[in-house]
Parts: structure tokens; C-alpha cells; sequence
């Protein structure tokens, strides 16, 4: 059942943090530059990332938006590449700090954060074959997040003629043939990504199964 405040929100949002900053604590330094899920980013360029809104302070946002002459996914590309390099203690403290969890995206509020954290952990965890799984209440607002017509034409995953099923936690969308797998992989896929083979159950799977170069 998913929380009943902003307040319940934000405190799954500081949750997912604490739970994603106690795993990177344990990663070997080489993992650090293992691909992610994110083309042409490592792990180290998703967590720069991820945690660039709490690093951030409104008059720095706009100026690298203006250098990055208003594109923002040149700016994050270009701040995500050059904070990559900041030492790996430094982008867990964020982690493990107040600022992320009291971020809002423009027009997301915490559920939208709640969605940047989750599918950012999973870009990292999902390539390195760690077994983390994401509880079953944030991952059905992630997926309601994903699934709005908004967030569906912004990631442009394909589903046309296809039913997506999570079948842990009894969630499906769309029509067609079926595609199982479980909830967490699924939100990564309407986030579009490409999976791992062996993660989707049905014909469809192809289509969104294949890491990035």
C-alpha cells in the first residue's frame, strides 16, 4: 500500500539513500569504474549523478544549465563526467546526508525523487550482479511514477503490443503480449534501459534486453 503523506514519501526517499550509501561503502574501488546501466557512465559518473541535486545549490544549477547553453541532459552529462572524479567517501556522505531526501524535481515532488534514487541504485546494482532488492512499497510508487503518459513519452520505451507484468508484486500495465519480470527490473525498462539477459519472461523481451556498449 503506498504511504499516505509527502512526509511518508520523503522518508522512503532518506530510506532508499541510507540502504544504496551502506552498499557503495562495501564495493571494491574497481567497481567504482565498472559500467552502469547508464550509457557511457560508470558507476561513479550514476552516483555523481544522482546525488548532484544535493551538491548543487539553485545559482550553480542555472549556471552549468547556461554553459550547457539550456540542454539539461548536456549539462548533466558534462557535471556527471567531471564530479565522477570526486573521491567515493565524499559522493556516500551526500548519500547518507539531509539534503537528497528533502529534494523535490520540478513538477515530481518526493515521489519523483523517489524514482531518481531507485532507478539510479538499480542502474549501479543491476550490471554489477548485486541481489538488492528494492522493498515492494517504494517500488510501486516508483512504477505509478513511470507509468504516466509524461514519464512514458520522456523515456520512450517501446510498449506497444506488449502487457508488462511484475509478477512479485502483483502489478501489470498495458495490453498485448505478455512480458513478466519482477518489479524492479520492469521500472528500469519504462525507464529505458536495456536488461541483462535471462531478467524478462515472454517473446517480447528482446526488445529491451542488451547492456550499452
Amino acid at each position: 500500500m503506498a504511504p499516505g503523506t509527502d512526509t511518508d514519501v520523503q522518508e522512503l526517499v532518506a530510506a532508499e539513500c541510507l540502504a544504496l550509501a551502506d552498499l557503495l561503502s562495501g564495493l571494491p574501488p574497481e567497481a567504482w569504474d565498472a559500467p552502469s546501466l547508464c550509457a557511457g557512465w560508470r558507476v561513479r559518473e550514476v552516483v555523481a549523478h544522482l546525488t548532484m541535486p544535493a551538491r548543487y545549490t539553485t545559482a550553480r544549477f542555472i549556471a552549468e544549465l547556461a554553459r550547457a547553453r539550456g540542454s539539461f541532459h548536456r549539462m548533466a552529462d558534462r557535471s556527471a563526467r567531471r564530479d565522477g572524479a570526486l573521491p567515493a567517501d565524499e559522493l556516500i556522505g551526500v548519500l547518507r546526508g539531509t539534503r537528497l531526501p528533502a529534494w523535490k524535481p520540478p513538477g515530481g515532488g518526493h515521489e519523483g525523487a523517489l524514482v531518481h534514487v531507485v532507478v539510479h541504485g538499480l542502474d549501479v546494482t543491476t550490471p554489477l550482479g548485486l541481489e538488492r532488492r528494492v522493498p515492494q512499497d517504494r517500488l510501486r510508487i516508483v512504477l505509478a511514477g513511470l507509468s504516466t503518459p509524461r514519464s512514458l513519452r520522456y523515456f520512450g520505451a517501446d510498449l506497444r503490443g506488449v502487457e508488462l507484468r511484475a509478477d512479485d508484486i502483483g502489478w501489470s500495465l498495458g495490453s498485448g503480449t505478455p512480458l513478466a519480470g519482477d518489479a524492479q527490473d520492469l521500472a528500469l525498462l519504462l525507464s529505458g534501459r536495456r536488461l541483462p539477459p535471462g531478467r524478462l519472461r515472454g517473446q517480447p523481451g528482446h526488445r529491451f534486453t542488451g547492456l550499452p556498449a
